[in-house]
């Protein structure tokens, strides 16, 4: 066999089948287009809708190398040779050109002739009914039939969904032990076997009935796991110490100041855990995710968090994933240069949310310090669940603890939880079937709005009800019916990049649909509104008319919006990227990565140079080009957008150059005027502005000028005269409240020492548990004091509630108590069950929580520990 390096590998396989006539695209993003799917999981996922006929390809052959992450086993990481959470997936697929016979051939002669794979340690799997490629490999390749194996439906039958395109699977088994012979050759014992190539043979469509019919085009959609063949090819035990991964984990062994070979087995693990998922969490950030607690935001974050757990088992001190994330870059910077591109971003989110979570760990500590001060008999499930799910807390790490003190921890219950969690999180990743209904095959919109406004189309599709589960195919719709119009030629954009769908008319001798939005499913769009007047059906010509002074709108917002993204580089920081966008009627939004807020300067000089590029009246200019060309030329790519072999880039020359399927002014002096109108952080490291152009801008100051005009007439001033009187109207109430709250505190006072003659006397100390009528903490805490100083020694809890109903609760100590060693904060614990949370000094504790139902029961019990507490 050839000893080759992942990149070598990578490359080897990309020009085998540039050779046999295929076509090399680029790695889809790991944020899908596919909007039922979390994340990119497969090589063919990007090539979904061409397998069920809902897209062209963009050749009959192509190959690709495709990132890919995958989260459902993300336990088994590190614990088995093979597993990941990201992965790559060398692939070669033919769209209805060549089929069984040269996928077969072709894959044995990159197995045996290009990675020089001896044959004897080769095995192949069959599905058990496909005699068409048994005879293949046994006839044509010579594979003895004892080597080739068949296999039921659960493994060598792929399947899109419940309907739709599907077919029967050949994999291709490295055989690590073949001196054992081919006698009752079992392919799931991985310690002897590791499939490493996957041939899917498209060649079905599935109905609901399970009726399988021949495809008009048969598909070959094949996988090669890069990390399994560098296994293979570099001789190593598992996927961990091949080159892909291995220096990441050496880096992480320099800073734990470990050997990891020296390491023991569970060293070993968190180090491969290390190894895995730094290397995912750098090419999602590269994509565009950052870290968050919902969808794509949270698969990052939970990595980033596991991460830096296990560094921290293995003693690495500091915040390191940034530096460790360099080792990632300089691994993939060759096959994939968009890290290296976005290494100042990648390493500045990694820092930034390491500092959090490590924030968040010593806060689980607490919790965990806390649980075991209660003396519990074992540390319950749902505890440890917690502090594994809320604080990052393994298991293993609560149970070690806990053993230090003689108590155990209810792993069934927590182990529960955890299936639980994981069956969530399962169902939230499956794929969707993404099988249009028969109703649409064969259907597509070509959009025509770039250069018309209004154009003639034909309903292919006709859907009624409202937008969401309950709409339906019909075949007319009437007067004041919501719609769904399917047309073959749409002057409509549909919303896609952040930019909204068009509004307008659909018009006809016989109907009027008002069009509210449109939205698209791979090439076709919704057109979604209803009829205002007469009916519409399926083959109807309809007159669609987009509403002019909307688009006009949107088009000023976006080509603002790629305006703004540039200055955002000249003016704050070249690093930024975009992290999202939207391009509204009324205003836009653009996400920019930045670890702090911008500065009233800054701002005014983006506001000063959008306006100086829309004052020169730019011309701007585009063209469709090949992705590579685009790039070369220095075109941005967009966050969010999905791009093909060729591309549409958008110039405003000596301004902005992006890729962008949008729609734009064709001046710049078309924006007429730019205006910001917040900045603001929307989370860590991210930061948004919205703005306004256009039209939009006369809306904004329009309203502001109303404003300021009323606040004007009620203030009996001037306009220019406005913030002195609102300065002057904060100073004065200011100083009301202040005597206010000093009105209050001598009533709080006054109410207080009214009570004084309540106290009783136990052992020389005066105790006292009263409620007080409503006042706020601070004044409370002074009363508390003041009574206790009057009463001498002894110990004072006062308690209140305000007309919201949230209770109040002060407990004072006098020296003397304290010194006996008693601690106000401890009555407060003393009350747990009737919800008081708080604590405070031994001197003086405070507690809310309690029900307000509850104060008077809550005093009474405060009343009755102190007693004990004292006798």
């Amino acid at each position: 066999m050839r000893v080759l390096s992942g990149q070598q590998i990578r490359e080897a396989f990309l020009e085998f089948y540039l050779a046999k006539g295929h076509r090399l695209l680029p790695s889809a993003s790991l944020i899908p287009e596919d909007p039922t799917v979390l994340l990119t999981i497969a090589g063919m996922l990007p090539f979904k809708p061409i397998f069920l006929g809902q897209q062209q390809p963009p050749a009959l052959r192509v190959t690709t190398s495709q990132k890919c992450v995958r989260t459902n086993d993300i336990e088994n990481v590190g614990r088995t040779a093979r597993h990941h959470t990201f992965f790559e997936m060398l692939g070669n697929f033919s769209f209805g050109d060549y089929f069984k016979k040269e996928a077969i051939i072709w894959a044995w002669e990159l197995t045996t002739q290009v990675f020089h794979i001896p044959p004897e340690r080769v095995v192949v799997s069959v599905f058990r009914e496909d005699d068409e490629a048994y005879a293949l490999w046994r006839d044509l390749i010579g594979v003895t039939p004892a080597r080739i194996q068949r296999l039921d439906e659960k493994d060598n039958f792929w399947v899109s969904g419940p309907t739709g395109p599907c077919g029967p699977c050949s994999e291709l088994y490295y055989d690590f032990h073949p001196e054992l012979g081919d006698q009752g050759i079992d392919l799931e014992d991985d310690s002897r076997f590791i499939e490493f190539y996957n041939l899917v043979f498209m060649q079905y469509n599935r109905d609901l009935q399970g009726t399988l019919t021949p495809l008009q085009n048969q598909n070959i959609d094949t996988g090669l796991g890069l990390e399994r063949m560098a296994q293979i090819l570099q001789g190593v035990p598992n996927n961990y110490e091949t080159d892909l991964v291995f220096p990441i984990i050496e880096t992480c062994a320099q800073l734990a100041d470990l050997d990891y070979h020296q390491s023991s087995d569970e060293q070993k693990r968190y180090f491969k855990v290390l190894g895995d998922h730094l290397r995912a969490v750098v090419h999602l950030i590269a994509d565009g995710i950052t870290p968050s607690n919902t969808g794509r935001g949270y698969v990052l974050r939970r990595l980033i968090r596991r991460a830096v757990r296990y560094g921290r088992l293995l003693g690495i001190t500091g915040v390191f994933t940034a530096e460790v994330a360099q080792t990632v870059i300089t691994l993939y910077q060759t096959a994939y240069p968009t890290v290296l591109e976005k290494q100042a971003w990648i390493q500045q989110v990694l820092r930034i949310e390491e500092d959090q979570f490590r924030r968040t760990l010593e806060n689980g500590e607490r919790l965990l310090t806390q649980i075991l001060a209660a003396k519990p008999v074992q540390i319950s499930g749902a505890d440890a669940f917690r502090l594994y799910d809320t604080y990052g807390f393994p298991v293993e790490l609560t149970a070690e603890i806990a053993e230090e003190q003689g108590i155990g921890v209810d792993e069934a219950g927590f182990t529960a939880l955890l299936a639980e969690q994981k069956q969530r999180s399962k169902e939230a990743h499956q794929a969707l079937d993404l099988t249009l209904p028969v109703e649409l095959e064969g259907a597509r919109t070509t959009f025509t709005g770039y250069h018309q406004t209004e154009a003639v189309g034909t309903v292919v599709g006709l859907l009624g009800g409202a937008n969401g589960q309950d709409a339906h195919f019909v075949t007319v719709a009437q007067t004041g019916d919501n719609v769904q119009i399917i047309l073959d030629q749409s002057p409509f954009y549909a919303e896609s990049g952040g930019q909204l769908g068009d509004r307008g008319l659909l018009t006809s001798e016989h109907a009027r649909i008002v069009i509210k939005d449109v939205q698209k499913k791979a090439d076709i769009f919704f057109h979604e509104g209803y009829v205002e007047t007469g009916s519409v059906q399926v083959a109807d010509t309809l007159v669609a008319q987009i509403d002019l002074v909307q688009r006009r709108r949107v088009q000023a917002h976006h080509t603002a919006t790629h305006l703004l993204n540039a200055a955002l580089k000249l003016v704050v920081d070249p690093n930024i990227a975009q992290a999202g966008s939207l391009v509204a009627f009324d205003r836009l939004r653009f996400d920019f990565n930045c670890p702090r807020a911008l500065t009233e300067k800054e701002i005014n000089a983006l506001e000063d140079l959008v306006n100086d590029w829309i004052a020169q009246s730019t011309p701007l200019e585009t063209q469709v080009l090949p992705i590579a060309e685009a790039k070369a030329q220095g075109a941005v790519a967009t966050f969010g957008e999905k791009y093909g072999a060729e591309v549409r880039v958008v110039d405003v020359p000596g301004a902005s150059k992006e890729l962008c399927g949008g729609t734009h002014v064709t001046n710049t002096s078309e924006i007429g005027l730019f205006k910001i109108i917040s900045e603001t952080g929307t989370a860590a490291g991210i930061r948004r502005i919205e703005a306004v152009a256009g039209g939009a801008v006369l809306d904004y100051l329009n309203l502001r000028d109303r404003i300021t005009r009323q606040l004007s007439t009620d203030f009996k001033v001037t306009v220019e005269e406005l913030p002195e009187r609102v300065n002057k109207l904060q100073s004065d109430l200011r100083q009301l409240q202040k005597e206010l709250d000093h009105t209050k505190a001598d009533l709080a006072l006054a109410q207080a020492l009214a009570l004084a003659d309540q106290a009783i006397l136990q052992d020389a100390y005066h105790l006292l548990s009263q409620a007080l009528p409503p006042t706020d903490p601070e004044s409370l805490k002074q009363a508390a004091e003041k009574l206790l100083h009057k009463l001498g020694e002894g110990a004072v809890v006062l308690g209140t509630t305000t007309p919201e109903g949230k209770v109040t609760l002060i407990v004072a100590y006098s020296p003397a108590l304290v010194k006996q060693g008693h601690k106000a904060g401890d009555l407060i614990k003393a009350l747990a069950s009737v919800g008081a949370k708080g604590g405070g000094r031994p001197q003086l504790a405070q507690a809310g929580g309690i029900p307000a139902e509850q104060l008077a029961t809550a005093l009474a019990l405060a009343l009755e520990y102190l007693k004990k507490a004292l006798s």
